[in-house]
């Protein structure tokens, strides 16, 4: 099997880095400069018609959108490394649940509180009142974190899995943004955990 991996420095390509690098898998990279736009090219938009990272390219057919990648790459190379569950398995269920809700419930929260206030946003974009309830949404979302880690010390099943690499790369960002789990103890421990291991280094670094 072929696999191209398009991909850009501090980009949302980031938890698929870690992905392949954790499950070890054969590729080859292409690094784009978000910047100086060498993303945004006709032969990459055959491609990806969004001009985005990440994106594979799958012995020939493209693969994109950050949470399939990652479903795929669980489902392809996840299962025989222990790193995701089995087609069959209930586990699988749970793991694709938490995965799609860390992309389509926190992530999103977490942009729309970094555009109604951040720094890197245009001043007349923020909402002051709008970021304190997002603000506030997302300490809810880690209360439901919070809750799931009850008794347990990773997402799903016995062991660490693609489950807890993509939950812990969107706090991981949250972090960057200014947004902890302070108060969530159980929280705290289980990401500390998963951001403690040697690819989270050789990606996010110290």
């Amino acid at each position: 099997m072929k696999i191209t991996f398009y991909t850009a420095p501090n980009s949302s390509a980031i938890p698929v880095d870690h992905a392949l690098r954790e499950l070890d898998v054969p590729h080859e990279r292409v690094v784009f400069d978000l910047q100086a736009g060498t993303h945004l090219t006709e032969a990459f938009g055959r491609i990806n018609p969004n001009r985005k990272v990440p994106t594979l390219v799958v012995d020939g057919t493209p693969l994109f959108e950050a949470l399939a990648i990652l479903q795929w790459l669980g489902d392809t190379f996840g299962v025989k490394r222990g790193l995701w569950p089995a087609f069959d398995s209930p586990q699988r269920l749970e793991a694709v649940s938490w995965t799609t809700w860390a992309y389509t419930a926190f992530s999103p929260m977490l942009g729309r509180f970094n555009v109604a206030g951040s720094e890197m946003v245009p001043e007349a974009l923020h909402q002051p009142a709008q970021r304190e309830a997002f603000g506030k949404e997302l300490q809810s979302l880690f209360g439901v974190l919070e809750q799931r880690l009850t008794g347990r010390s990773v997402l799903v099943g016995e062991s660490y899995s693609l489950a807890d690499l993509v939950m812990s790369n969107a706090l991981a960002w949250a972090g960057m943004c200014g947004v902890k789990p302070e108060g969530f103890e159980r929280v705290q421990a289980w990401l500390a955990a998963a951001l403690d291991r040697p690819v989270v280094r050789e990606i996010w670094g110290d």
